[in-house]
C-alpha cells in the first residue's frame, strides 16, 4: 500500500471520528467534543489533500467518503443505538465494494 493510500485511510478514520465526536458536541454546545471533532475534521482534510497530490481526485474523494460514511453508520449503529437492519447493512457493503474497486482501478 502506497503513502497516499495509508494518508487516505487515515484521513476517513479521522472523518468516522469528527463525525461521531460532532453528534456528542450536541450542535457545538459541550467544547470537549467540538475541539474534538474540528482537530480531527482539519486533519482529516489535511490528510486528504496530501493524498490528491498522488491519487486521482474523484478515486481519493469517494474512497475518504465511504470509508466515513461506513465507519459513521456502523458506529452510529453500536454506540448511538441506531437500526441495524438488513437493509442498512447491505447498503453499507454497496459502498465498501465501490470503494475497494475504486482502489483496484487506481
Amino acid at each position: 500500500m502506497s503513502v497516499a493510500w495509508i494518508q487516505l485511510l487515515a484521513a476517513g478514520i479521522l472523518e468516522v471520528i469528527w463525525a461521531i465526536t460532532m453528534k456528542y458536541s450536541n450542535g457545538f454546545t459541550k467544547p470537549a467534543p467540538s475541539a474534538v471533532t474540528i482537530f480531527t475534521m482539519v486533519l482529516s482534510f489535511w490528510l486528504l489533500a496530501q493524498a490528491t497530490k498522488t491519487l486521482p481526485i474523484g478515486t481519493a474523494y469517494a474512497a475518504w467518503v465511504g470509508i466515513g460514511a461506513t465507519g459513521a453508520a456502523l458506529l452510529g449503529m453500536v454506540l448511538l443505538n441506531e437500526p441495524a437492519s438488513l437493509g442498512r447493512i447491505a447498503c453499507l457493503l454497496l459502498i465498501i465494494g465501490g470503494v475497494v474497486g475504486l482502489k483496484l482501478q487506481a
